[in-house]
């Protein structure tokens, strides 16, 4: 098994889809103006193809393992996703470049997509430890990060200069694989309260 695999992961609230040009259209459309915020990475609507393409790219150098967000009421692309940077000699692997769509924020779609990335990392790839990174400006991907049950390790200051020239500090949050029971409980928790 590869971290570079996506096979597809159903939950109650978000299924997982390997992520194809075939989502495009759907992604169009849920992007609306995230893209716009200044200290995100979402692409525009018109980006869309090329992002896409970027993380296959990424997937065949084996660096990245990208999804769709899929909203299994509707069948329709709420948002992209991925496990990223795999250091498989230490059993660790990132969860980001995530995006859902405002419609969908709120709506147990996050948690649920997030409960099945966890559940590849720990209990399919065996990792010890996962990474959730963001800037350090966006407040709401640190608040929903925390609530996952993820812990702050640090920030990485002046770590990585953006296309609109300003410079990002990151913030590093992990969940190991001793926590992972009580993380996934909680997960179960909200979810269920959702659905």
């Amino acid at each position: 098994m590869s971290f570079a695999d996506t096979p597809v992961l159903d939950g109650r609230l978000a299924r997982l889809e390997p992520l194809s040009p075939a989502h495009r259209e759907n992604l169009e459309a849920a992007v609306g103006d995230l893209w716009r915020t200044w200290y995100t990475s979402v692409p525009a609507p018109e980006r869309i193809g090329d992002e896409i393409e970027r993380r296959l790219a990424r997937q065949a150098d084996g660096t990245m393992a990208p999804w769709a967000v899929v909203d299994p009421a509707t069948g329709r692309a709420v948002g992209m996703t991925s496990l990223a940077d795999p250091d498989v000699a230490n059993r660790r692997v990132e969860i980001g470049y995530t995006w859902i769509a405002r419609s969908a924020q709120g709506t147990g779609i996050n948690p649920s997509a997030k409960l099945l990335l966890l559940e590849r990392a720990f209990e399919q790839l065996g990792c010890i430890a996962v990474e959730l990174r963001t800037h350090w400006h966006n407040h709401q991907s640190r608040a929903a990060i925390a609530r996952l049950g993820a812990k702050q390790d640090g920030v990485l200051r002046n770590h990585r200069i953006l296309p609109n020239g300003t410079v990002r500090d990151t913030v590093v949050f992990s969940i190991l694989d001793t926590e992972w029971p009580a993380v996934r409980a909680g997960l179960e928790h909200r979810i269920a309260a959702r659905a």
